[in-house]
């Protein structure tokens, strides 16, 4: 069973995902890095010569390629836009059980209040952007995903347990369904 983690940036995929991989001992891949290492570049540089529309291509991408590899008992952790397109949520449920890491702006905003790297973030008004962001991609993180597990004020033991847990019961709902 590959367990996708979804979620707005600073919500946790990635430090979750290496987490998860060693505690279930299973591979974990992060589809940024994926992108990064394919291309040659990074993904702000993606963003500055080919635009963001030509990044979200590259995710679908990622996915049918992930899906067509047959990859297996994976952890994956997804960038936060790429539940943005509805063409990519039937590819990461048919990839696994995908989370949605349920985050606050206010959260985000403690977690990234420094950070360079995140091309939707290089503005003054981090908080607008990071609030209206996550209003607009709420709705596509809820439609997407098998279950949500809140991050705010946990530690990193806790949220894996409740993915664990909850992951299991989902996966086996997943599989009967195949069959009916």
């Amino acid at each position: 069973m590959n367990i996708i983690l979804i979620g707005f940036m600073g919500s946790g995929k990635s430090t979750l995902g290496i987490r998860l991989s060693y505690r279930m001992k299973q591979p974990y891949i992060d589809t940024d890095k994926y992108i990064e290492h394919k291309t040659g570049r990074t993904i702000s540089e993606i963003f500055e010569t080919d635009g963001e529309p030509a990044f979200r291509l590259m995710e679908t991408e990622a996915l049918q390629e992930l899906l067509s590899d047959g990859i297996r008992d994976h952890i994956i952790a997804t960038g936060g836009g790429m539940p943005m397109d509805p063409a990519n949520h039937g590819l990461l449920k048919q990839l696994g059980v995908v989370v949605w890491l349920r985050i606050r702006p206010e959260t985000v905003l403690e977690r990234l209040g420094n950070d360079t790297k995140r091309p939707l973030l290089q503005r003054e008004d981090r908080e607008t952007v990071i609030r209206e962001l996550m209003q607009e991609r709420a709705p596509m993180y809820e439609k997407c995903s098998d279950m949500i597990v809140d991050v705010d004020d946990k530690k990193v033991e806790r949220i894996m347990d409740e993915i664990f847990t909850k992951s299991r019961g989902v996966w086996k709902r997943k599989k009967r369904m195949r069959y009916e």
